[in-house]
């Protein structure tokens, strides 16, 4: 297995030649994984595509399905769908690609365990949680409509005052873009018609994206102000990690609009970016907002179903059944705890690395761009 820095640096040099990077981003986004375990594994897909399957090997003949890929805790949100309806679900399907189902649940239930101190020590419980939920998922697939059979989860789901004032203050800081010529063009399209002083900002957000483009859209449109987003695609890294073929379309658009989804209208591929709406009741759930705490059985039973309604749609998925009947909760737990061991040891080894250079030259925090072969 190689170390750690040298997946990142194949990777970030596999990533330059696909978008173009900012490069102040990128040093903000190896800041954020000294932060702790939960943040560096948000941070680096990219390795555990590498190497889960020599960690969890046990997992690697489960039936392969489309999957996820980068599932945690916090890749779960909410948008309006085409009628209007609160919708809660997986937020960003950016590192989706066809892979063994199991990868996704150990990735969840991992996240969950390093999600907040202490929680490593209840693993066996966030197994089972996630386990029951997922089971329930795969017989009862569904979106999750937070008006209808889900009104628990509008404690967490709704945009409260705080919520909303820190959405609005964040778009406020944004600072001045100017977007490529075809991003703007497709900002524009996903606005309203009439919608008036349209402005472009670039943003700085997420963890495992960070070092990608991103910019917002933000005009005036019937009283109010309404925001759309443009993030710079690239494929997912499992793509990377096993040298296989980009897709040529983004695998991310067949399973957000799955058999059992009811997707965001304004989601969609253009321009080689990601084009979505923004506000207070579309957007990322992160722990903060349900309080600090970990996520309580319920939940993580709700997460479970609602990744097992994303497989489904896969036509291989009564696959699963049979599956994930043979393997047993006990052995899951095993690849868990594996996966933890795996995550905590390359954090440890990240922490040192940059203990060591900082006595070196500080980062050069300029938003200057680097740009592929192809660019320059």
């Amino acid at each position: 297995m190689n170390t750690f820095q040298h997946d990142l640096d194949e990777y970030e040099t596999w990533l330059r030649a696909h978008c173009r990077v900012v490069k102040a981003d990128l040093k903000e986004k190896h800041r954020k994984m000294q932060k702790n375990a939960f943040a560096f594994l948000r941070a680096t897909y990219f390795r555990w595509a590498r190497t889960i399957e020599s960690v969890c090997p046990e997992l690697a003949a489960a039936p392969v399905v489309a999957c996820v890929g980068d599932i945690h805790v916090e890749n779960f949100g909410t948008w309006r769908d085409a009628d209007g309806r609160l919708v809660w679900g997986v937020n960003d399907y950016d590192e989706a690609a066809f892979m063994p189902y199991a990868f996704d649940l150990v990735r969840l239930a991992t996240s969950a365990c390093l999600s907040l101190p202490g929680q490593k020590g209840d693993a066996a419980r966030i197994v089972a949680a996630v386990l029951d939920g997922y089971r329930l998922g795969l017989a009862d697939p569904r979106a999750v409509l937070l008006d209808q059979h889900a009104g628990w989860l509008r404690s967490f789901a709704n945009p409260t005052e705080r919520i909303s004032s820190d959405f609005w203050r964040d778009v406020d800081e944004c600072p001045d873009a100017d977007p490529p010529r075809a991003v703007r063009a497709a900002l524009a399209r996903s606005l309203p018609d009439d919608a008036t002083r349209v402005g472009f900002a670039s943003q700085t957000k997420g963890l495992g994206s960070l070092g990608r483009q991103r910019f917002l859209a933000i005009a005036e449109w019937n009283g109010g102000r309404v925001v759309r987003e443009a993030k710079a695609y690239v494929p997912s890294a499992w793509v990377w990690a096993h040298r296989k073929k980009a897709p040529r379309e983004p695998w991310f658009v067949d399973l957000s609009r799955g058999s059992f989804r009811s997707p965001d209208p304004f989601s969609r591929a253009q321009a080689g970016f990601v084009i979505r709406r923004v506000a207070p009741d579309a957007r990322k759930i992160e722990l903060a907002d349900v309080a600090g705490r970990a996520p309580s059985r319920r939940f993580l039973a709700a997460m479970g179903a609602e990744l097992a309604a994303v497989h489904a749609a896969d036509p291989r998925s009564p696959r699963i059944f049979a599956d994930l009947e043979a393997r047993t909760g006990p052995g899951l737990l095993r690849a868990v705890k594996a996966a933890l061991e795996h995550t905590e040891s390359d954090y440890a080894a990240w922490r040192r690395r940059t203990a060591n250079r900082r006595g070196a030259k500080p980062f050069d925090t300029s938003p200057s761009l680097e740009m592929s072969s192809s660019d320059s």
